[in-house]
């Protein structure tokens, strides 16, 4: 595995460090944590698909809700 040299920066109260492409998560939340030794570990959570699923969901407003419910009970019937 490559090593690169990249940057520290503050952002807002917290210090934020640039990431290099060669080393970018498929993620929108990561576990830190600090070894013995100073060393930090970044592990990617994986997405919640359930709860990305039901936030999307909630864009949806009663009317569409219903037509999507006639159209299923719709198509039960064919």
């Amino acid at each position: 595995m490559p090593t690169f040299t990249t940057r520290l920066f503050k952002n807002g109260n917290s210090q934020a460090v640039r990431i290099p492409q060669a080393f970018r998560l498929d993620a929108t939340q990561v576990h830190i944590s600090r070894m013995d030794n100073g060393d930090l570990i970044i592990r990617a959570l994986p997405v919640d698909r359930a709860a990305a699923l039901m936030t999307a969901l909630e864009g949806f407003d009663d009317d569409f809700i219903q037509n999507l419910a006639e159209d299923y009970a719709q198509q039960a019937k064919l």
